[in-house]
C-alpha cells in the first residue's frame, strides 16, 4: 500500500523538475514535453524511502490551457506537493490549482518554494509568507512550506522527509477500504492506455479501495464489459497482488476500442454508468448552470438542475443539485469531484455524488430535504450502513442481496392499500381474488410509491405478501388470498374423516422425498378442502403443484441448506447429496430459499440470502418455545 502525490503549480515553476531530483525519473515521458521543456500530459514517478516504502507521484501540467489534464492527474491523489517558483511567487495557475484542490477536498500537503539560488533570502521569506496566505481558507490550510534548489540540491533531503511525514498524515487519516463485514472491492480509473506486442493491452491508474489480484475478473464502466486482470505491475515489477496505488493492469478479453481515459475497472457493485448524479455542491448555482464536470479521470459537459423538488439547500452554505451529464460516466456515492465554471473568479465547485441513480418520475416525491440531508450526512460519516438505510428512505425500495428491500413506510402503504382492495371486494362480489390479482394490485401500489421498474414491483409484491401472510394479515387458499376469516373453513368445523385423513397426508409428506401432493392425496383419501386447510395452516409447505413437504420437515431441509451455503456456495449436487434425494427435489427447494431471500443465487453456486439471519433467528425462537413446551 502506498499513497499517491500529486504536484500542483503554475507552468516553469519546477515540479517535473523536482521530481527528478527527489526520484531521480524525469516525468516528462511525451518527446513533445521534452523538446518544448513543459508537462503537457500527466506523468508518473515513484520514490523508495528509507523504511523500504515507496510514494507515487502524479505530475500535471501547469498552463492554463492544460487545467483538464491536471485535473486527470488530481482527481485520484491523496495529497499534493504544492510547487512555487521563488523568483515568480504565486501565479495565475498557482491559485487555479488551489483552488481546485480545495474543491477536491484535498486536505494533506506540502509546498515547496524551488528556484531559492536565484534569488536572495530576503525573497524566499516573502514568497513563504504569500504561499501561507494562499493555502489560509483552503482545505491546505497549515500545510508545511519548505525551500529548495534542484541545481545545488539544498533543501532536497528536508522535502523527501516532509514526504515521510505526509504519507504518515495520510495513512493515519485514511478512510477504510471497506466496512466490518463487506468484503473490500477493488477500483482503478484509467489514466491511460496502450498495447505491447505480444500482450496486447495495458491500461494505468490508480487503485482504491481493496487489493487486486492477478487474474481477477473486473467490469469496465461505462460499457459494462467484463475483463480478467490478467497481469499486474507495480513501478515496473510484476506481482501478484497490487495494493492501492499506481497500478498498470494487462487486461484480457476487451475490445480496446472499448477502453479509454476516464473509463473505471472494477469489482464494486456499487460503481455504475450514470448521466444523472444528485449531489451535493459546495454551494449553491443556478438553475441549469452548464458546468464542466470532473470526476476521478473522467471530464464532461453538464447542466446543473435547481428547481422544484432538485432546490435543496444543505448545512454550511452547501447545496444539494441534480447534475446532468451529456454522457455517462463512472460514478458511485461518496466520490468527489469538481464543476468548473466559466472565465472569471471562484471557477471552481466541489461537489460529492449522494446518489447514482436519482428518483424519477412519481417517486421523486420522496426526494424530500430531511431524506437528501440524511443521506449526505450519512456519505459524510463514511457509514456504510446508515448510507445503505438514507438511500433506501430516499428511494423507498432498493436492490439488497439479490432481492428488493422496501422502506417500512412504502411497505405499510403496500399492504393497506391491498387489504383495503380486498375489503372492498369481499363486500361486492362473491369471487374470491386469486393470488396472481393480489400480487398486480401490490405491484402497481409499490410503483406509485418507490422507484422501481415493473419487473422489480413483480418481485417485490411478492415477498411483500408473502410476509403479509406469514403475519396473518392475509390468509392464503391454494391459488387464493384473502383477509383473515374469509378463506377456507376452520379445522374445528372439519368432519373427523376429514381431520383424519389431513393428518395422514402430513405424515406422508414428512419425508425427504415426498410422493407427488395429488397421489399422496388420493392415497390418504384427503379432499380439496382439507389440502387447501393443511396449506393455509402451515402444516404443509406447497412448493409447487405437484410437490409438498411436511413443515417441520421442510424447516429441517431448509436449515441444512442454509448451513451448507455458509460454509461454501451451495450446488444442486451438494444438496442432492445432503438429502440423499433427487435433482427434481432440490431444484424445487433451492428455486423457494432463492425466492423468499434464504438463500441468493451468484456464478458459484447459493449463498445465504437477506433473509438468512431471520430464518437462524425464527429457530432459536421455535426450538425455545419447544424447550418451554416440554418443561
Amino acid at each position: 500500500m502506498t499513497i499517491v502525490v500529486g504536484t500542483a503549480g503554475h507552468i516553469d515553476h519546477g515540479k517535473t523538475a523536482l521530481l527528478q531530483a527527489l526520484t531521480g525519473i524525469d516525468a516528462d515521458r511525451l518527446p513533445e514535453e521534452r523538446r518544448r521543456g513543459m508537462t503537457i500530459d500527466v506523468g508518473y514517478a515513484h520514490l523508495g524511502l528509507v523504511d523500504g516504502s515507496e510514494l507515487d507521484f502524479v505530475d500535471v501540467p501547469g498552463h492554463d490551457r492544460l487545467v483538464g489534464n491536471m485535473l486527470v492527474g488530481a482527481g485520484e491523489i491523496d495529497a499534493v506537493m504544492l510547487v512555487v517558483a521563488a523568483d515568480d511567487g504565486p501565479r495565475a495557475q498557482t491559485h487555479e490549482h488551489v483552488e481546485l484542490l480545495d474543491a477536491l477536498g484535498v486536505r494533506h500537503g506540502i509546498a515547496v518554494i524551488t528556484k531559492v539560488d536565484a534569488v536572495d533570502t530576503a525573497r524566499v521569506a516573502e514568497v513563504r509568507e504569500a504561499v501561507v496566505r494562499l493555502l489560509a481558507g483552503t482545505s491546505l490550510a497549515g500545510s508545511p512550506v519548505l525551500a529548495a534548489s534542484t541545481v545545488s540540491g539544498k533543501g532536497i533531503d528536508a522535502v523527501r522527509h516532509a514526504l515521510e511525514t505526509l504519507r504518515d498524515r495520510v495513512e493515519a487519516d485514511r478512510v477504510p477500504a471497506s466496512a466490518p463485514g463487506r468484503p473490500p472491492t477493488a477500483r482503478l480509473a484509467i489514466d491511460r492506455t496502450f498495447s505491447i506486442r505480444g500482450r496486447g493491452l495495458v491500461v494505468t491508474g490508480t487503485l482504491r479501495g481493496g487489493p487486486l489480484s492477478r487474474n481477477a475478473n473486473l467490469r469496465l464502466v461505462p460499457g459494462e464489459a467484463t475483463t480478467r486482470a490478467r497481469e499486474l505491475q507495480v513501478h515496473g515489477r510484476t506481482v501478484e497482488v497490487a495494493g492501492p496505488g499506481r497500478t498498470a493492469n494487462n487486461i484480457a478479453g476487451i475490445e480496446p476500442g472499448l477502453v479509454h481515459r476516464g473509463a473505471v475497472l472494477t469489482d464494486d457493485p456499487a460503481v455504475v454508468a450514470t448521466d444523472r448524479i444528485l449531489a451535493r455542491i459546495s454551494r449553491a448555482l443556478p438553475d441549469r448552470t452548464r458546468v464542466r464536470v470532473h470526476l476521478g479521470t473522467a471530464a464532461t459537459d453538464g447542466v446543473i438542475g435547481r428547481s422544484g423538488r432538485d432546490a435543496i439547500d444543505l448545512d454550511e452554505g452547501a447545496a444539494a443539485a441534480l447534475v446532468r451529464l451529456t454522457e455517462p460516466i463512472a460514478a458511485a456515492p461518496g466520490d468527489r469531484f469538481v464543476l468548473r465554471l466559466g472565465r472569471g473568479p471562484d471557477r471552481a465547485v466541489g461537489g460529492v455524488v449522494l446518489d447514482v441513480a436519482p428518483p424519477r418520475s412519481i417517486s421523486r416525491r420522496r426526494q424530500t430535504p430531511e431524506r437528501v440531508a440524511n443521506l449526505a450526512a450519512a456519505i459524510a460519516g463514511h457509514d456504510d450502513d446508515a448510507i445503505d438505510l438514507a438511500r433506501l428512505d430516499l428511494h423507498g425500495a432498493r436492490p439488497w442481496n439479490g432481492s428488493m428491500a422496501l422502506a417500512d413506510d412504502v411497505s405499510e402503504a403496500a399492504a393497506a392499500d391491498v387489504e383495503s382492495a380486498l375489503t372492498g371486494m369481499a363486500a361486492s362480489t362473491a369471487s374470491r381474488p386469486t393470488l396472481a390479482e393480489v400480487r398486480a394490485r401490490c405491484a402497481r401500489a409499490l410503483r406509485q410509491l418507490a422507484t422501481l421498474h415493473r419487473d422489480e414491483a413483480a418481485v417485490a409484491a411478492e415477498r411483500l405478501i408473502d410476509r403479509l401472510v406469514d403475519r396473518g394479515r392475509l390468509v392464503r387458499d391454494g391459488e387464493h388470498v384473502g383477509l383473515p376469516g374469509s378463506v377456507g373453513p376452520r379445522a374445528a368445523e372439519m368432519d373427523p374423516a376429514v381431520a383424519a385423513a389431513m393428518d395422514r397426508l402430513v405424515r406422508a409428506l414428512a419425508v425427504a422425498s415426498p410422493p407427488p401432493l395429488p397421489d399422496a392425496a388420493r392415497a390418504t383419501a384427503c379432499p380439496e378442502t382439507g389440502v387447501r386447510e393443511l396449506i393455509r395452516t402451515g402444516r404443509i409447505v406447497l412448493l409447487d403443484r405437484n410437490l409438498a413437504y411436511e413443515a417441520g420437515t421442510y424447516r429441517g431441509v431448509e436449515r441444512l441448506a442454509l448451513d451448507l451455503a455458509h460454509r461454501a456456495p451451495l450446488t444442486p449436487a451438494v444438496l442432492r447429496d445432503a438429502t440423499a434425494t433427487s435433482r427434481k427435489y432440490v431444484l424445487a427447494v433451492l428455486a423457494d430459499l432463492d425466492r423468499r431471500g434464504v438463500l441468493r443465487r451468484i456464478d458459484a453456486g447459493h449463498v445465504p440470502g437477506p433473509r438468512a439471519a431471520t430464518v437462524a433467528r425464527e429457530d432459536v425462537v421455535a426450538a425455545g418455545d419447544a424447550r418451554a413446551g416440554e418443561q
